[in-house]
């Protein structure tokens, strides 16, 4: 795979050859204490390794499968949450945005924002995310095929932003099941923008629960070792001391004590494909992205997926 562009995150640089980055955090914000005590955790945790690290954590879950789900503290009081913990642990943060109306709040606090899955070909909403010129990183729908991200570039480029991340979380897999379709990481690096693995919402159970989400996080290592064995640009992740008493997609969660062997795995796997990713494709004739030209969503329909492999 070849290099992607760049994409800068506050002090940090994600993509390009830049070391592997962990997005990490509580999936939802249940307190000012909780996100600073799990983010220090976590902190820690990346320094010893070595990984850059961004937090994250929503101030809305406005997708739950029930009404009566736990949401959070919404969007005023979790900025408010948010900006205090990022100074106290002086690290860049990322949250969700659900609505074109919330964009230029959390584009005053928030040093990536993010376009749930759900709502990836929203126009308006991804426009005006473009438009707050802080990175937008969107969320690839379950529904969507990798090339398809294609359109989601387009939409942010025409928008004026460059600073575009991708993420991939899983594909629908009949009813309440996903599926990892690892093929689409280097189709969707084809673009030329970093992207992310969201390893905790990719063993998530859709809904499996009747009236919330249930998981598979024993799966968890088994992901994320593929993912950084693919030349991923980062990994996403939600993680909580105790997923079995969170309020909000406990069962698909990592345990914090959990945290530090998984990343030194995953440095180690790494290590080991270095000298092959980050290259020109031996197999596809694929050269580095150069320029700002990149591929379009039907230029990447054209190549088949095994062209990538």
């Amino acid at each position: 795979m070849a290099l992607t562009r760049q994409v800068r995150i506050g002090k940090l640089t994600l993509g390009g050859g830049a070391p592997l980055l962990l997005v990490a955090g509580p999936c939802v914000i249940e307190s000012e204490d909780h996100l600073l005590r799990v983010g220090e955790a976590i902190r820690t945790v990346c320094e010893a390794c070595r990984i850059p690290f961004v937090l994250k954590s929503s101030y809305d879950k406005a997708n739950r499968s029930s009404g009566y789900s736990f949401r959070g503290p919404g969007l005023e009081e979790g900025l408010r949450i948010l900006e205090r913990v990022r100074a106290k642990l002086d690290v860049p943060v990322i949250s969700d945005v659900h609505d074109v109306h919330q964009i230029s709040a959390a584009a005053q606090v928030l040093d990536i924002l993010q376009i749930p899955a759900f709502l990836c070909r929203q126009t308006d909403l991804l426009a005006a995310a473009a438009r707050s010129g802080k990175p937008v990183n969107v969320k690839k729908g379950q529904f969507l095929s990798p090339w398809d991200a294609g359109n989601i570039v387009e939409k942010l480029r025409s928008a004026g932003s460059e600073a575009i991340i991708l993420t991939e979380r899983g594909s629908s897999f009949g009813y309440n099941n996903l599926v990892v379709d690892i093929r689409s990481l280097p189709i969707m690096r084809r673009f030329g923008y970093p992207v992310l693995f969201d390893v905790t919402h990719s063993v998530q159970l859709p809904g499996g629960a009747g009236h919330a989400s249930g998981g598979q996080p024993e799966l968890i290592p088994y992901l994320a070792r593929a993912a950084v064995a693919a030349g991923v640009d980062g990994l996403f992740m939600e993680v909580h001391p105790d997923p079995a008493d969170a309020p909000s997609d406990g069962p698909a969660m990592l345990r914090l004590d959990a945290l530090p062997g998984l990343l030194n795995q995953l440095l180690e796997v790494q290590r080991a494909v270095a000298p092959y990713v980050n290259q020109p494709s031996a197999i596809s004739g694929q050269q580095p992205a150069e320029g700002s030209r990149q591929p379009s969503a039907a230029s990447s329909r054209d190549k088949t997926p095994l062209a990538e492999s």
